[in-house]
């Protein structure tokens, strides 16, 4: 294993470490338990969106914490959800009189851990709820999860449920937004590599050099189906159709196409795929409206890249065109 740390031990420590000082402007680090939050939270009378989850995908959720966007992330170990009382201490840390909303990705862990963290507000008085995301095409239940997993489209949820809580939505009116979006969005993975964690020390797979796992899960979870190496045209048609049938999506449908690495996959084959995706849809006559490229829901070092079709309306455009202020993603500001 070659990493730039120094004791798997401390590795998420000294990510968050750094995180604050590179973007102390902001958010704030706090620590015991481990928490990113909006460097001027709580903020009055608007709604805190809130993430969080196993480290290793960065940015997400800590990369998305500002204005526009989360007012915190609990950060988990590699791969290991965040314990309940670091999501309820975020909570206390960013919920007023507005409430709070609870993004969590389907995957057991974070599912109870959120749950109970839930549970442990709402008996001290504060107004918090939660959505589960599930929008992973590949799998009806999974090693980590009964149900679909929650991948790529957690982006975009905590994106647009963001902006609807900084332009003061209700959070009765957060909450409609995120189960509409969750209801419109769709995601397929692919592994050219397996992830190393750091405290494993080795590959979470075997993966020849000439196969690809294909509906793989951002934990180093295989994939449904290992194939041989195909070329860019073949493996992104496929997951296009995996993507568009899954809804189905329809001609005439306006979308957010949102192209991700898994940490591993340059800039230049990414933006080669998503090129061949939107020629795709195109062909399929549905109209790419917004675009997101880039490593965004990452697992480590894995290469390989997945697709996120979100179904847009004039609402979810605005929402998505809203100004936002966090490390990872800044526009409008």
């Amino acid at each position: 294993m070659k990493k730039i740390i120094n004791d798997p031990k401390t590795v998420v420590a000294e990510s968050l470490r750094g995180l604050a000082a590179a973007h102390a402007d902001v958010l704030r680090v706090e620590d015991d338990p481990a928490l990113v939050v909006r460097v001027d939270a709580p903020v009055a009378g608007k709604v805190a969106v809130i993430s969080g989850g196993g480290s290793g995908h960065e940015p997400l959720h800590g990369g998305f914490v500002g204005h526009g966007m989360l007012a915190a992330a609990v950060p988990g170990a590699v791969f290991t959800s965040p314990t309940p009382d670091a999501v309820e201490a975020a909570v206390k840390a960013t919920t007023g009189d507005a409430g709070a909303l609870l993004i969590v990705k389907n995957y057991t862990g974070d599912v109870l851990n959120f749950e109970t963290a839930a549970e442990l507000a709402a008996a001290e008085g504060l107004d918090v709820r939660s959505v589960v995301i599930d929008d992973d095409v590949a799998v009806k239940d999974s090693t980590y999860t009964a149900g679909r997993r929650g991948v790529g489209g957690t982006v975009l949820l905590e994106k647009i449920t963001g902006a609807a809580a900084e332009r003061g939505d209700t959070l009765d009116a957060v909450e409609a937004l995120a189960r509409k979006v969750i209801g419109q969005v769709r995601s397929i993975g692919v592994a050219l590599t397996a992830p190393t964690v750091p405290h494993a020390g080795e590959p979470s797979f075997d993966l020849a050099d000439d196969e690809i796992e294909f509906g793989i899960g951002i934990h180093g979870e295989p994939g449904i189906e290992r194939t041989a190496v195909v070329t860019a045209d073949e493996l992104v048609a496929r997951m296009v159709e995996a993507v568009v049938t899954d809804l189905p999506f329809a001609e005439g449908d306006k979308a957010l196409l949102f192209t991700n690495s898994m940490g591993g996959t340059p800039l230049v084959e990414l933006y080669l795929a998503h090129g061949i995706a939107e020629r795709l849809l195109a062909e399929r006559g549905i109209v790419v409206e917004r675009r997101l490229v880039g490593p965004y829901i990452t697992s480590l070092e894995m290469q390989g890249m997945s697709l996120t079709l979100l179904k847009l309306d004039d609402e979810l455009t605005e929402l998505w065109d809203a100004p936002v202020n966090t490390p990872a993603l800044r526009w409008g500001v």
